[in-house]
């Protein structure tokens, strides 16, 4: 997530559960039992884990390359381990019809929500853009709900509304009376990553998932590659031991392998018991930013991330 707190993501970062299951929810405590269902829960609290690591790796990789950079570079490097998978597994190319909503997942998950990020990470600190990106449940679930035609309850609403003002307020608050701009960044890439996840949704009823998001960025490379190329020329480069070690977790834990495990573990559980996992994504990037980064926090970050979870978890049940 990648950026991101998603339940069906296409691409890293992520943060919110899609209506449209990738898989068959559920199927872990009927088909492998117990043990199964525990196997499913690790393999999702670990991409949990992974996507809360996506903004503290986004900052480290900034202190060597610029933003511009960093992705490019960041979805180039995740393309050849998602490419060398697809090759060695023989998986054949998606059918024509599947493309232009790769696009959209491309759009949203491989690049614009990385990119817009990144780019607030570099004035905003992590754990604001931790509270921000939180939204990102109520975003996805409201998209879909828009995309499906179905008709969620008042309470979904209601919810949903108080979710995004609480993050409103808090962005207000935070910046002395007005967002910012790595807020504009930061509640742009809440629209176009909610689009990627919930076109990813729907494909992944067609295909597995780390197929979806590793067509997605098959499908980007050449205009990442030419995107590397130029703003390896353009912006200053001074790698470092940080900005490495971000640039790879970027690449490889938040893009790619995480998505990886994320599926892996609704396969066996089920959308719905792995996106509970996911309210927890902000919370673990609040305890990272301080670890990892040392920031110091303010009481409203962590009140204004618990208020955004209740009302996601409020949101979860009002659908079902």
């Amino acid at each position: 997530m990648a950026a991101g707190t998603v339940s069906a993501p296409a691409a890293g970062s992520g943060t919110a559960a899609t209506p449209s299951a990738p898989s068959r929810p559920g199927t872990g405590d009927a088909a492998g039992g117990t043990g199964s269902a525990r196997l499913g829960t690790l393999f999702a609290a670990l991409a949990v884990a992974s996507f809360s690591l996506t903004f503290p790796a986004t900052v480290w990789s900034l202190e060597g390359l610029g933003p511009w950079s960093t992705v490019t570079v960041r979805t180039v490097l995740a393309t050849l381990f998602a490419g060398s998978c697809l090759l060695w597994l023989r998986v054949p190319p998606p059918d024509r019809r599947h493309w232009p909503a790769l696009a959209v997942v491309a759009a949203g998950t491989v690049i614009g929500f990385p990119l817009l990020t990144t780019l607030a990470l570099q004035t905003s600190s992590t754990s604001h853009a931790a509270v921000v990106v939180g939204l990102l449940p109520l975003t996805t679930a409201a998209y879909a709900v828009v995309r499906t035609g179905s008709r969620p309850s008042p309470l979904f609403w209601a919810a949903a509304l108080v979710g995004a003002a609480v993050v409103v307020g808090f962005a207000v608050q935070q910046s002395g009376g007005r967002p910012t701009g790595a807020d504009l960044y930061l509640f742009g890439a809440l629209v176009i990553c909610a689009a990627g996840y919930t076109e990813g949704g729907r494909l992944a009823r067609d295909m597995p998932g780390w197929q979806v998001i590793g067509w997605a960025l098959v499908g980007c490379l050449p205009l990442a590659v030419v995107g590397a190329v130029l703003a390896l020329a353009l912006e200053p480069v001074g790698l470092t031991v940080k900005s490495v070690t971000g640039l790879l977790w970027l690449a490889a834990g938040s893009q790619f392998v995480g998505l990886y495990v994320w599926y892996r573990g609704m396969s066996v559980i089920g959308v719905a018991r792995a996106s509970q996992l996911q309210l927890a994504q902000p919370l673990l990037t609040l305890v990272w930013s301080v670890l990892l980064l040392g920031e110091h926090l303010t009481l409203a970050a962590p009140l204004a991330a618990l208020g955004v979870l209740v009302c996601i978890g409020v949101t979860q049940r009002a659908r079902s």
